[in-house]
């Protein structure tokens, strides 16, 4: 049984079911559970469809409650009725959390694939882990030392599954060519969120920040790329509607890889793609917005010193994090300035290729596949 409730674990979801398809030919496997497209592409059984479970914010959260309880009671009932050898909980942790203590209660083998972030908020809830799940697969390389230190030790280090993976399939030239950019000139990559409010939230400030770029430098040219979970109407809306004086936006879907790789320097909004930017070797700017009465409620609780996932695991601050009242169009425009300057920029991409090496040389995926066929 596999259980995801947004697009990142789905993606790692599905390499994981195809590793173990690879690396046990001799098996017959039967996958159900919570998925997303990527998932059922590899036509795993669908109990509940994930893609709109990803929320976030206290209140959005609030009102979809009894949603999600009801996602959880018919996941639980599949996973009585049918007894599966292994209970796979990829990411979603509040969800998922909780999905494994109900599970494990039921004599089944718990695997939870990418830890949850305990070390940045809510490290009490470690003794679920310790508890209630069998096998924890963690993907930083830091992750099995913390758990280490506090007494929980069947955590076993696979490596990022995204080292391998992200890799564009178009060179910078052509995909300037497909495109009409000019590869001659800077480019700038937009990455505002894979969540709607995100990008509502995030989009306009890097408007304002393009219309600051465009009158101090009109030679930059700009690619604004659309998630895989968002419809490229939306974005466009956006754009259209902005208040902003904004030169051309190239609108990009499904090639997020290549116009980061094909990019100068990238805006990006924090989570996953921070990373996704790393690996590509791009300097970017992290920046990030929510509602103001989150902000007030949640930022007492996480306890980590940078926001930025890249900047976690370089264990210092090498992108600038513009948060929330920082999230502006001068702020933004200011930095993407000096990463453009051809010093700063070298040194960005030197560090970054130090950097994602700690993650592993690939092959997660495959390591993940490997402890699960052993725990079983």
């Amino acid at each position: 049984m596999l259980v995801v409730g947004e697009a990142s674990g789905d993606a790692h979801a599905a390499h994981l079911v195809e590793a173990l398809r690879r690396n046990a030919s001799n098996v017959e496997f039967e996958f159900f559970g919570s998925t997303g497209q990527s998932l059922r592409d590899l036509s795993v059984e669908t109990i509940i469809k994930a893609d709109e479970l990803a929320i976030t914010g206290l209140l959005e959260i609030g009102k979809a409650l009894p949603m999600f309880w009801g996602v959880f009671q018919k996941l639980k009932q599949a996973a009585i009725e049918r007894k599966p050898d292994a209970v796979v909980l990829v990411d979603f942790p509040d969800f998922n959390m909780k999905l494994a203590k109900s599970l494990k209660k039921q004599g089944l083998k718990v695997i939870y694939y990418v830890s949850p972030q305990l070390w940045a908020w809510r490290s009490y809830r470690i003794k679920t882990i310790e508890k209630y799940v069998d096998l924890l697969l963690a993907i930083l390389p830091f992750e099995k030392k913390w758990y280490a230190e506090r007494g929980v030790n069947h955590v076993e280090f696979v490596g990022h599954p995204m080292v391998g993976e992200v890799s564009p399939k178009l060179s910078k030239t052509e995909f300037c060519r497909k495109h009409d950019l000019d590869e001659n000139k800077p480019i700038v990559a937009l990455l505002a969120g894979s969540r709607r409010k995100e990008v509502t939230r995030i989009l306009p400030p890097m408007l304002d920040a393009v219309e600051i770029l465009h009158k101090k430098n009109p030679e930059i040219q700009f690619v604004l790329a659309v998630a895989p979970t968002r419809k490229r109407e939306d974005l466009e809306k956006i754009v259209s509607e902005s208040k902003a004086e904004l030169p051309k936006i190239t609108i990009v879907q499904r090639e997020t890889h290549e116009a980061v790789a094909s990019a100068d320097a990238a805006i990006v909004a924090s989570g996953t793609a921070t990373l996704e930017t790393g690996l590509l070797n791009t300097p970017m700017v992290i920046v990030y917005k929510v509602s103001a009465h989150n902000w007030h409620t949640l930022r007492h609780l996480v306890n980590v010193p940078h926001y930025g996932l890249i900047n976690l695991i370089a264990e210092e601050r090498l992108a600038k994090e513009l948060i929330q009242h920082e999230c502006n169009g001068e702020l933004i425009a200011e930095e993407i300035l000096r990463l453009l300057e051809p010093v700063v920029n070298k040194k960005f991409r030197q560090r970054l290729a130090e950097i994602t090496e700690t993650l592993g040389n690939g092959g997660a995926s495959e390591r993940a596949a490997e402890a699960i066929l052993n725990i079983l």
